[in-house]
């Protein structure tokens, strides 16, 4: 690793590392997006024609200069250089390997027998840079029977995993779609983990590492209090509808404009106070409900009355009076006012990028903070091949090297 540099007040933490990630979609971009955010320097490989995720995502409605931007494609790629090159052809899988000689961390999503393939699994690329972290995601693990399946999050994280039966309110009720890169972004969070813990062994025994998550697996992490129970047991799951639950404060109710609230208040002592807050007291020693017992046997009768009861006001009618009695709840709230919410303004939640040609616009910042460290994005998501010549330039080819490589189409140039 280089030297770091500045003072410490404005240094990044990894601001003396390199990356060089083969990827594409979301769930491996989305972790060479925050190792970005961290400070690395990120070295994006697309093939000529680019990742296929660019120009696929949900199109903003906003006029002026950013109207068209691809918004969810930035996200994934802000602050990487990109370079364009074919893999399959003679020189290209040179390049990434020319490229991985001066870098700390290679990232990808091949399989294995395709890392194999272009001369990047780890044995070869240990044999270039010695003490590389080599770092690979994919759907269902890379090894076992189903090593060779191709995965999305949909698929492998939210499906295979148990994630979407889980959440269904019967056992033969409507599966629900999961919004995009969920799963993708959760895995690559459980990437950049182990990236940084491998980056720690590499520099303690001067040794490459290889580093494996996938999908399927890290689903299963966020399914851990259940399988904590299934995987002892092998049970399915019970699933439970609004009048199943176990407590009648571990629900969710609407309110008089549609919206909606929700509780966690699994304790018997939650049910006096939030009988208080809502005007209804006398049900604390009405029969029906005066037991965590008789709560739970009477749960559908009792949904009703809540129901009832949160239909006179709306949601932020009722959430000052929450507040006032100090119940756990939350609003349930649209994505677009989650966006202005102060709370996330408070926090930095979406952070302004500076687009050289285009303007202001607001990302998402990753989830963590270092007090004293500005982890924002820095730079929007390179055009497809912007930084070719200048990466190729850095690695020692020649100009001529260079104008070669686009010639024959190992390489693109933006």
């Amino acid at each position: 690793m280089n030297e770091p540099s500045g003072d410490a007040a404005s240094m990044k933490p990894l601001e003396d590392v390199t990356v060089v990630e083969v990827d594409s979609w979301m769930a491996a971009p989305s972790a060479g997006a925050i190792l970005a955010d961290l400070g690395a320097t990120v070295i994006k490989v697309e093939p000529l024609e680019g990742d296929a995720m660019r120009g696929t995502g949900r199109p903003a409605k906003v006029d002026g200069d950013l109207r068209g931007y691809d918004f969810v494609f930035d996200v994934d790629n802000r602050g990487k250089r990109s370079i364009a090159v074919d893999l399959g052809s003679t020189g290209g899988a040179d390049v990434v390997r020319r490229l991985c000689a001066d870098a700390d961390v290679f990232m990808c999503n091949l399989l294995p027998r395709r890392q194999a393939k272009f001369g990047l699994d780890p044995d070869t690329l240990f044999e270039i840079r010695p003490g590389l972290v080599h770092a690979t995601l994919t759907g269902y693990g890379t090894d076992g029977p189903e090593a060779w399946r191709p995965g999305y999050d949909v698929t492998a994280f939210f499906g295979r995993s148990g994630l979407y039966d889980s959440m269904r309110e019967s056992s033969d009720g409507l599966v629900a779609m999961a919004r995009p890169a969920q799963g993708d972004h959760t895995t690559g969070l459980a990437l950049v983990a182990g990236i940084l813990a491998a980056l720690r062994l590499a520099e303690r025994t001067g040794e490459g590492q290889v580093v494996e998550t996938s999908l399927f697996e890290t689903a299963a992490w966020t399914l851990a209090s259940d399988y904590a129970v299934t995987a002892a047991d092998h049970a399915p799951v019970r699933h439970r509808s609004r009048r199943q639950q176990i407590t009648p404060l571990t629900n969710r109710y609407p309110c008089a404009n549609g919206q909606w609230v929700v509780f966690n208040m699994p304790q018997a002592s939650a049910f006096p106070r939030f009988c208080a807050a809502v005007g209804l007291d006398h049900l604390v020693d009405d029969p029906r409900f005066d037991s965590v017992k008789a709560r739970f046997d009477n749960l559908s009768e009792l949904v009703d009355i809540i129901d009832e009861t949160l239909a006179q006001k709306t949601r932020d009618e009722w959430g000052a009076i929450f507040d006032e009695h100090g119940l756990i709840w939350g609003p349930v709230l649209g994505l677009h006012e989650v966006a202005a919410d102060p709370q996330a303004e408070a926090i930095g939640v979406f952070p302004t990028i500076e687009h050289p040609a285009l303007g202001s616009y607001r990302s998402v910042r990753a989830p963590m903070r270092i007090r004293g460290v500005d982890l924002a994005p820095s730079t929007p998501a390179p055009r497809l091949g912007e930084h070719s010549r200048m990466l190729l330039a850095e690695a020692g080819l020649t100009e001529e090297e260079i104008e070669r490589l686009i010639a024959e189409r190992a390489v693109g140039a933006d």
